[in-house]
């Protein structure tokens, strides 16, 4: 199977303005902080209405809205992943044919987050979708929030039986998950780890990428250690990982969408808060995501 994806995909974070609105504006320049803001080109993807874009408090138009927003800013630079997995089927059908015309390279589809389906409806909804479609489909694995885990041979049985389900998204936080689908599904599907503190885990266990919220704050930095990797040089990537690692741990440690902000704006890019009922971060964690965001090491790459 030929990849489409492969590499470092921005989960971009949705600014909003003190009224509470989409700060069209500065969502721009967030695609544009992860496009141009690394080595050799920056990132190889970005996301949007993920769950760093904190897509469950979006109104349907409001998702539309970003995922055009997001289309028309990446003006064919990298491919464009848009999220539009919903509580129903139809919204979810209705959101990816409006991805599709829209211009995106690739739909990302969660299962329903609110009432736990059953295997079987688990599969009808996944299949509806991406039979409602003729662009690539990225599997979202994320039981914490859908009560759905997909199984390795779950995933295997989609992929197969699906022709356009091609990509999975893992935020399991479970190596021993991803492991068996990179290297006992790797023939018909491609995985990307959503997991940040497992980035460089994920990449030299073979996973065709990783999808990561971090990459918002320190693009430049996840490029790098990619291309350190993609050269073979493995010295080089646990040295900037390590350098990294202390930031990545605390935002994993905090609530992850507040915490993404926050690190933002400790690196001086503010993006504004999270729309309510989420909360700004304590002063210890956003303490912590400064202190360590201070330390960050200059790349004479970084744009």
């Amino acid at each position: 199977m030929t990849a489409q994806l492969h590499g470092i995909l921005t989960a971009l974070t949705t600014p909003f303005a003190p009224d509470g609105q989409i700060d069209e504006s500065t969502l721009r320049r967030v695609v544009d902080r992860s496009i141009d803001g690394g080595v050799d080109g920056g990132v190889d993807g970005v996301v949007a209405c993920g769950s760093t874009g904190e897509f469950a408090a979006l109104s349907n138009a409001e998702r539309r809205t970003v995922v055009e927003t997001v289309i028309d800013q990446t003006a064919g630079r990298v491919p464009v992943i848009a999220q539009t997995g919903a509580v129903s089927t139809a919204e979810a059908v209705e959101l990816s044919k409006h991805a599709e015309a829209a211009g995106a390279s690739v739909l990302m589809v969660v299962a329903p987050y609110y009432e736990p389906l059953t295997t079987e409806e688990t599969v009808h909804y996944l299949r509806t979708v991406a039979d409602a479609v003729s662009i690539p489909i990225m599997l979202y694995n994320l039981p914490v929030a859908t009560g759905v885990p997909l199984t390795p041979d779950l995933v295997r049985r989609l992929a197969t039986e699906t022709d356009n389900i091609r990509y999975i998204k893992d935020t399991s936080a479970d190596m021993a998950y991803a492991g068996q689908l990179i290297h006992n599904h790797g023939d018909v599907i491609s995985t990307f780890v959503g997991w940040d503190s497992l980035f460089l885990a994920a990449l030299t266990e073979g996973s065709a990428g990783v999808m990561s919220g971090s990459a918002n704050v320190i693009p430049a930095h996840l490029v790098s250690i990619y291309q350190a990797l993609q050269n073979g040089d493995l010295d080089r990537a646990r040295r900037e990982w390590a350098q990294i690692y202390p930031l990545i741990d605390a935002i994993t440690a905090a609530p992850y969408n507040a915490a993404v902000k926050a690190a933002l704006d400790a690196v001086g890019f503010p993006v504004g808060g999270c729309r309510k009922p989420t909360l700004d971060l304590d002063s210890a964690a956003a303490a912590a995501i400064s202190a360590a965001a201070v330390a960050l090491p200059q790349l004479s790459t970084a744009k």
